[in-house]
């Protein structure tokens, strides 16, 4: 199999919110490399050196780094798009710059290759029972009664394939009813957001915090010929920007999903249960095998009911009322 290099630039108070983001991710093989450390290292240990190599100091100069391997394939697509939109809501927590640039670099992968990268592993797939997700670029081999989702993937989070995602599209399948309003915390691609319209719902709210997912959600909305007049999509943080909360407290929802990850879910649980209708539900994944019962406690503190809870591999969902 083949890997992707990626790196996040940050400082050394960066790493252990960085590394802990990427943990929360699922990866867990992690480079660190750090100059503050590194210059430590040399002047504790000076005595037992008679050479440092040059192109390891240069090497080792300048900003911080945490490395990760991704693979080459569409689960390693899905968790960069993850890595980034996490780096970008990390980012919002750094006003005073102490966790640095928080940029993400990825080795050997152009941009404007992206989307050829995807054409190479993402199909068509049946997810649930209603549902289809079918990339822009396929077409269908036969007539399907599924309710069918196009989708160009673009640099965002959520095509479908990760089981995160698949956890949310089964929930909404049985909680989204026809005229109901659906919020989407942490839209990405806007997948959550998008099939809930297809599916009957009357109007969708979607935030993200990277502001690149407003044009890829509102691209996947046209494709699958939602009218604008019933999905908003915005950028900015739901529980600090007045603007943000503004627009989403217009309405109250029947469905709220929040597709993140668990330091997340538990920090939006007092803001989701705002903007819910009595009898609402609240959709939550991203949650990793053994934080399940830490986020089914915020939960419950916050005054919800959880009915539900759902794990596909090293992933839960938890849904509540």
């Amino acid at each position: 199999m083949d890997w992707t290099k990626v790196t996040v630039y940050t400082t050394t108070d960066g790493i252990e919110p960085v590394s802990g983001r990427l943990m929360q991710l699922g990866i867990t093989g992690l480079v660190i490399e750090d100059e503050s450390e590194f210059n430590d290292f040399l002047e504790e240990t000076k005595d037992a050196w008679d050479y440092v190599d040059e192109d390891l100091v240069r090497a080792m100069s300048g900003e911080t780094r945490v490395i990760a391997y991704v693979s080459d394939d569409i689960s390693g697509h899905e968790l960069l798009a993850g890595i980034k939109s996490s780096m970008a809501e990390l980012n919002e927590m750094n006003n005073d710059g102490i966790y640095g640039r928080l940029e993400v670099e990825v080795e050997s992968t152009k941009t404007e290759d992206w989307a050829n990268a995807w054409k190479k592993y993402f199909h068509t797939m049946e997810i649930g029972e209603k549902i289809l997700v079918k990339p822009q670029w396929e077409e269908l081999s036969e007539p399907t009664d599924r309710v069918v989702f196009n989708i160009n993937p673009g640099m965002s989070f959520g095509t479908g394939s990760h089981e995160t995602t698949q956890l949310c599209l089964t929930q909404l399948e049985k909680y989204v009813t026809d005229g109901c309003r659906m919020l989407d915390l942490g839209c990405g691609s806007g997948i959550l957001s998008v099939v809930s319209l297809l599916l009957g719902a009357k109007e969708a709210v979607a935030v993200d915090i990277d502001p690149n997912c407003i044009d890829t959600a509102y691209e996947n909305s046209d494709m699958n010929n939602i009218d604008r007049d019933r999905y908003t999509v915005i950028s900015g943080n739901v529980v600090t920007d007045p603007d943000v909360k503004e627009i989403i407290s217009k309405h109250k929802y029947e469905v709220v999903a929040a597709n993140i990850v668990a330091d997340v879910i538990i920090g939006l649980a007092p803001a989701a249960r705002l903007y819910m209708k009595e009898g609402g539900v609240f959709i939550t994944s991203g949650i990793i095998d053994g934080r399940q019962d830490e986020v089914k406690e915020a939960l419950i503190k916050e005054g919800f009911m959880v009915v539900g809870m759902e794990r596909r591999k090293d992933w839960w969902s938890i849904v509540c009322k």
